[in-house]
């Protein structure tokens, strides 16, 4: 039996440069926009398969109302930049990702109650290298 372990420190992210610190709890989700192929069937039965050349991908991350980051995030979904981002996962296994056009879509919500609540940021990857 091999055990393996997870370990979130083991995850770095870097958007424009800069380390990304203050997680949240669900700390970060990178996702495809759309299924690589579609599939379809005629009325007899004949299947064709489409490549779907979409190369989108949207990354989400969840930090801590409290982090560094949250105004530099904020900041950058005014101006619509472009920017390069990186997340290296040196665990097991290693996994990395590579954007070099990314942009974020939209501040975070804001909530104020009695507790301090996460701020969500998607950042929508127009590239990414994949390994």
């Amino acid at each position: 039996m091999s055990v393996k372990t997870y370990d979130p420190n083991d995850l770095t992210v870097m958007v424009n440069g800069v380390y990304l610190t203050g997680f949240a709890e669900d700390m970060v989700e990178f996702e495809k926009d759309e299924d690589g192929y579609e599939t379809k069937v005629g009325a007899q039965g004949d299947v064709v398969r489409s490549k779907i050349n979409n190369p989108l991908h949207t990354l989400s991350i969840t930090l801590l109302s409290s982090s560094p980051q949250v105004s530099m995030l904020d900041k950058l979904a005014k101006s619509g930049e472009m920017v390069p981002v990186s997340l290296i996962y040196n665990g097991d296994p290693k996994e990395t990702v590579t954007v070099t056009e990314a942009y974020v879509k939209k501040p975070a919500a804001r909530s104020y109650g009695s507790e301090a609540e996460d701020r969500e940021y998607e950042l929508q990857c127009l590239d990414a290298d994949i390994a």
